[in-house]
């Protein structure tokens, strides 16, 4: 739902992964943007009415995406697809970042374009503490990506996680994404990826921002 410039490129990207894209705007002119070589269906009409979604297949959907201009329009079709519908992988673009924590708490997955944008360039200005690249549906445990004092360099990935109640995902060593092992140390220049609860964030990052030896 919403043929801008994401829900556009979005169409453009799966279609060429080989799935079939169906795509709804409310002005046909949004449609240019697909190119003359788009063989998906588009569908003009509003994103959250019934009879526009089963025009566009919502009854065969494995999947559905509410990237409109609209915070109220994409919730509401991100609840008609999966309330009415079934269709459990949803998301739904909010650019509010109160609304968007409460309607993950909700259990529908958002994308908040305003708090993912601010947390990008935080992380280029200032590139200690963390960065969230994840957040489950309940919004209790993320995925951050962490960057400890680089007294850490040379730490089994281990101790990391002990001492801050965390679980290394993967790291990123050298442009290459690695699953750790239990005999892995963090090197310098790792990017250092972890699961941890909401609850446990802030203590992980005091954790990491000091050097080992002065946790205590």
């Amino acid at each position: 739902m919403g043929c801008g410039r994401v829900g556009s490129s979005l169409a453009i990207a799966l279609e060429r992964a080989g799935h079939s894209v169906a795509i709804i705007d409310q002005s046909r002119e949004a449609f240019r943007r697909l190119g003359p070589d788009f063989k998906g269906r588009a569908v003009t009409g509003v994103g959250f009415d019934r009879d526009t979604l089963l025009v566009a297949g919502i009854d065969t959907a494995d999947a559905v995406a509410a990237v409109s201009n609209g915070d109220n329009s994409n919730i509401l079709a991100a609840r008609v697809a999966r309330e009415t519908y079934g269709i459990t992988s949803v998301i739904a673009r909010i650019y509010d970042p109160g609304r968007a924590e409460i309607y993950q708490r909700l259990g529908i997955p958002t994308v908040a374009t305003v708090v993912w944008t601010t947390e990008q360039i935080l992380h280029r200005i200032i590139p200690e503490g963390s960065r969230s690249e994840w957040r489950d549906s309940t919004g209790s445990v993320q995925l951050c990506e962490m960057n400890p004092q680089r007294q850490w360099f040379g730490y089994p990935l281990t101790a990391i996680e002990a001492a801050t109640s965390t679980r290394v995902a993967f790291i990123t060593r050298l442009g290459e994404a690695l699953i750790p092992d239990e005999h892995m140390v963090l090197q310098d220049g790792d990017l250092l990826h972890v699961m941890v609860l909401d609850t446990d964030l802030e203590s992980a990052e005091l954790t990491l921002s000091k050097p080992p030896e002065e946790r205590a």
